[in-house]
């Protein structure tokens, strides 16, 4: 083989290595992004079927259960406007109660019901999550109240 060629293959084999490279990073963005929907929009279909996403809203009064002996809790996230049914096994978050803000990770079923993977809580009295904030501002709700009423 000349050289020329010789420089010509190892040129074509670098370029074929790294389209590969940009592919593979690509498709691992892609299935790594968590997008955040309200309750609201989960109902209305806009989240992707079996796909993981955030959803947040505030954790309505009353509505965490729990069965002695087990870690499955099962709770209503709302905002404001509709309610979904969140099931989580696992170990909540200290700061996890009723009232507050809550980010769930997890899937949508198709019976309306969210399994989340992950439960993340305001960490304090003054912080909420921003989309949790902003979800809750366009539906009319205070910020600094943390009461729910149940439906």
């Amino acid at each position: 083989m000349k050289p020329r060629k010789q420089r010509m293959a190892i040129v074509a084999v670098i370029l074929v290595g790294v389209a590969i490279a940009v592919g593979l990073t690509l498709q691992a963005f892609e299935e790594g992004v968590s997008f955040f929907y309200s309750p609201s929009e989960l109902l209305a279909g806009d989240a992707p079927q079996g796909r993981k996403v955030r959803m947040g809203g505030l954790v309505l009064e009353g509505s965490v259960v729990r069965e002695p002996g087990s870690m499955e809790v099962i709770f209503d996230v709302t905002d404001m406007e509709n309610t979904v049914q969140v099931s989580y096994t696992g170990v909540l978050p200290d700061l996890f109660r009723d009232g507050q803000g809550v980010v769930a990770h997890g899937v949508m079923q198709p019976d309306g019901q969210f399994v989340a993977e992950k439960i993340l809580a305001k960490h304090d009295e003054n912080y909420m999550s921003p989309e949790v904030a902003d979800m809750l501002a366009e539906k009319g709700h205070p910020q600094g109240a943390p009461d729910v009423a149940a439906n």
